[in-house]
């Protein structure tokens, strides 16, 4: 029996599923995560099935959570999407369940759950929901609704399908998506459009970025600078993906300052492999696209000389 026949199996097994994904969620977190649960509710109406996890204010437009009592795990599946390690999954009750299932495309350096199934190559977790309902089609319903949501996980994943992780199997899932005749264009001026504090911490970002000779690039984003925009870090997941619209960068991190004075790291890349250095400091991820973490200024200056020292063996290589 196959992996992806496991799976179907057990979420025909059981009557109650919940269904997490990791904190601080982008839109491929929460599309696959509710269209995963959308396609079952569509196709098996008789289950209860719930999505927990913080609510996202700005996200609010794919879905929302449901609120779920600590009893509804005893016998429940779980599932979890999105997620690489168990530190990050949203809602520490997903260890309370009866089953675990682990669904991902993030490197597979932290295993977890009973049954697992991770394709790194893949675009996105939405791509691989596509993939589950297409491999039991015959079953399964898959809605407009649900086409929208994996949509928006999709293209938020692959930026817009500027990343390598996009392939033609990615374009073939999109095509499939589109024949529900889901409002494409209203996802993508959603998924577009921005606060004007939003553009303006845009404007910011590009007049105050550090830009090396070797390619690197990083800013540091204060909570009194994200106060002068009132902003607080989940506001600034628009302006991650900005400095690599400056030709000359290849790399670069921004630092967030949390309230407790630690910061959150973002960290892209066009081109260095980058992933490695995130595990260096409390974090990891993709090879192009990863989170860290710095405890103070220090660590910082630490972070920003590697990933200057990776820009320039790239350059050395290229």
């Amino acid at each position: 029996m196959s992996t992806l026949d496991e799976i179907f199996e057990k979420i025909k097994k059981y009557n109650r599923i919940v269904i997490h994904r990791h904190q601080r969620p982008d839109p491929d977190a929460i599309g696959s995560q509710i269209g995963l649960a959308t396609i079952l509710r569509d196709s098996f109406p008789f289950k209860q099935i719930k999505v927990v996890g913080k609510q996202i204010d700005g996200l609010s437009w794919l879905g929302t959570v449901d609120k779920v009592d600590n009893d509804f795990y005893d016998d429940a599946l779980v599932i979890v999407v999105d997620t690489a390690n168990p530190p990050r999954v949203d809602d520490r009750r997903y260890e309370n369940g009866d089953y675990l299932i682990k669904i991902d495309h993030h490197p597979n350096d932290d295993p977890y759950g009973d049954i697992m199934w991770v394709e790194e190559d893949a675009s996105s977790s939405s791509e691989l929901v596509y993939d589950f309902y297409e491999q039991f089609k015959d079953e399964l319903k898959l809605s407009a609704e649900a086409a929208r949501l994996l949509y928006a996980g999709i293209v938020g994943d692959t930026g817009r399908f500027l990343y390598p992780a996009t392939s033609a199997h990615t374009h073939e899932v999109v095509a499939r998506l589109m024949d529900t005749k889901f409002d494409m264009v209203a996802v993508n001026q959603k998924m577009d459009s921005m606060s004007e504090a939003v553009a303006r911490l845009s404007a910011y970002v590009f007049e105050n970025l550090k830009v090396e000779t070797n390619g690197a690039a990083h800013i540091i984003l204060t909570n009194e600078i994200l106060e002068q925009f009132k902003l607080q870090d989940a506001g600034t997941a628009g302006i991650v993906s900005l400095p690599g619209k400056i030709d000359t960068v290849s790399c670069w991190a921004i630092f967030v300052e949390q309230q407790d004075h630690s910061f959150r790291v973002r960290l892209r890349s066009k081109g260095p492999v980058i992933n490695e250095l995130a595990k260096k400091h409390d974090g990891g991820g993709h090879p192009l696209a990863s989170g860290a973490k710095a405890a103070d200024t220090n660590e910082i200056n630490d972070i920003i000389t590697e990933l200057n020292e990776l820009a320039v063996k790239y350059g050395e290589n290229k």
